[in-house]
């Protein structure tokens, strides 16, 4: 599902300073994320590969967790809570209502074969009560401090429960 010509989208990619943020992104080890408020993990099949192996993010997400900061993430980028834990060392994910890209949805992008592992089945695994909707329909789930999504379609509901999220913690002034 290409997101161009989405008007948040659209705006993102007119926002030359936005883009310039993210042709210079820093490096995960450099990050103090003592400075955030939230951590938030983008999708994309890419991410199945690179935040599950990720220490330092997992370590990041872990700590933000233990610290009643907002973890967040929409599609693929779940997989970056694999790697997580609560302060008991057990799954981050473990009791929590949660939600990725399905299996199904998996198997309909015909993509069940390529990837290192299905999402949700790990996720299962981890102990999260996997919640879902069908196939690629948006759908965002709230379990305490962490907000998962399910597919692309998904990032806006994601996006707005973190900021409620954050607004409850912190009103924000406007």
């Amino acid at each position: 599902m290409l997101l161009a010509g989405l008007s948040a989208v659209d705006r993102f990619l007119q926002d030359k300073s936005a883009v310039a943020a993210t042709d210079n992104t820093q490096a995960i080890e450099d990050i103090d994320f003592n400075q955030y408020d939230a951590v938030f993990l983008p999708g994309g099949h890419g991410t199945m590969w690179d935040l599950p192996k990720s220490k330092p993010l997992a370590n990041i997400i872990s700590q933000a967790y233990a610290q009643d900061k907002v973890v967040a993430a929409v599609c693929h980028g779940v997989a970056g809570l694999v790697g997580a834990t609560k302060p008991d060392g057990s799954p981050l994910v473990n009791g929590l209502q949660i939600n990725s890209f399905t299996n199904a949805e998996e198997d309909a992008v015909g993509l069940s074969d390529a990837v290192p592992f299905m999402l949700e089945t790990k996720l299962r695994e981890l102990g999260g009560n996997f919640q879902s909707a069908d196939n690629f329909e948006p759908f965002a789930i709230k379990s305490g401090n962490l907000i998962t999504g399910q597919n692309p379609a998904s990032s806006e509901l994601v996006a707005n429960k973190l900021l409620e999220t954050l607004q409850a913690k912190v009103p924000i002034q406007k």
